[in-house]
């Protein structure tokens, strides 16, 4: 019995601190074997997820479903710390009676205790271990306890920053596809001024930001749980949209150059593939066509009144370009719960930066008139 405390606590040890090397410290690849965190995500995410589905307004689900990532974060912490607690506990279990409390018995749930205060180095000195063994195991601990604080410290911010990153080019879109963005919108701000070189300078931009999200959603996958500000945002929309906007310009639009969007796809869709397997996004049959019948008329009209029109075999194109991505994304909004954007909105909406507090009221008092179309009046 005390072989198979101390074989399990050790266990317990080595696990917790490959799992949390594997997931602080070492470049995370996109196929691994089993790890304890990413079945930490999938245990937690999936009633968390049903749960929201019994909120009927919608805000207040995305605001649920918002508090996942930063709380799944803390409580991974707390669970890491439970674990080596546990592990070294089992360990001086193992060993036999090598600690002693005073004239007091000394069991199980008095080694939890004087584990718990030695991975905290509280030092309160009532319960000590007697033997080298024991002893050298309580100083390993306490070392990891400081290691352990380290990460803490380290780790939140590292996240933070990257999340931060990640943000402000999804609110740089909001001005240039709309709240939320669509590829008819982006396309009709952008590629509508006929400046090749502006437009081309932006999909530079986007590629570098699908490189960027790429490697820090792989390196701190907690950061896909981690949702926009507003509630018409989120990194895969954005994502998509770039898709979407890059597959029609190599379909073929007007007479706009397809190099840089051509490169700006290649990214895009490198990162919405890798991210469906880290994710382990499964695509069931069944979703519906994101650009039917009817959406792509208005879209062919909008591009003709921008003097972009299709050319002879894009929809055919178009068709083939859409078959390599949207099949990832949409497994991907379906396991994260984020709506995609649609290609086109026929309504007219105001951008994110265009509502405040105070709109209403002052619309109401007659001093200002909702624009039919928001971005020309910018």
């Amino acid at each position: 019995m005390l072989y198979l405390a101390l074989i399990s606590g050790v266990g317990f040890v080595v696990l917790i601190l490959l799992d949390a090397f594997e997931t602080v410290v070492l470049p995370r690849r996109v196929q691994r074997h089993f790890r304890f965190t990413a079945w930490f995500y999938r245990a937690t995410w999936r009633p968390w997820r049903r749960l929201s589905a019994y909120i009927p307004s919608s805000s207040r689900r995305e605001s649920f479903l918002g508090y996942f990532g930063p709380l799944s974060l803390i409580v991974l912490l707390v669970v890491w710390a439970f674990g080596l607690i546990l592990g070294f506990t089992l360990v001086q279990y193992g060993l036999g009676s090598q600690v002693r409390m005073g004239n007091e018995p000394v069991g199980f749930i008095t080694l939890l205790y004087m584990s718990g205060e030695t991975f905290f180095t509280l030092g309160f000195g009532d319960v000590t271990p007697t033997m080298g063994i024991a002893r050298a195991a309580a100083v390993l601990e306490a070392g990891m306890g400081f290691a352990f604080l380290g990460i803490v410290i380290g780790y939140l911010p590292v996240i933070y920053t990257r999340f931060s990153e990640r943000e402000i080019e999804i609110s740089l879109l909001d001005a240039r596809a709309g709240s939320p963005p669509t590829a008819a919108e982006f396309l009709r701000r952008m590629a509508g001024c006929h400046d090749q070189e502006l437009f081309d300078q932006v999909l530079r931009d986007w590629e570098r930001w699908a490189a960027q999200l790429l490697e820090s959603h792989l390196s701190y996958a907690v950061l896909a749980f981690f949702r926009s500000q507003h509630g018409n945002q989120s990194w895969l929309g954005a994502l998509t949209t770039v898709l979407d906007s890059s597959a029609l310009v190599l379909a073929g639009i007007g007479e706009l150059d397809h190099h840089q969007a051509k490169l700006a796809f290649a990214m895009a869709r490198h990162c919405v593939v890798d991210l469906s397997q880290v994710l382990r996004a499964s695509y069931p049959t069944g979703f519906p066509d994101r650009l039917p019948e009817a959406q792509l008329q208005l879209l062919r009209e909008q591009l003709q009144a921008l003097h972009l029109p299709l050319r002879e075999g894009a929809e055919e194109r178009l068709k083939q370009l859409r078959q390599q991505y949207e099949p990832y994304a949409q497994a991907l909004a379906a396991r994260l719960a984020i709506t995609l954007p649609p290609w086109i909105d026929a309504q007219v909406k105001k951008d994110n930066w265009q509502s405040g507090p105070w709109d209403r009221l002052i619309q109401a008092q007659g001093l200002a008139r909702r624009p039919q179309a928001p971005y020309d009046h910018f």
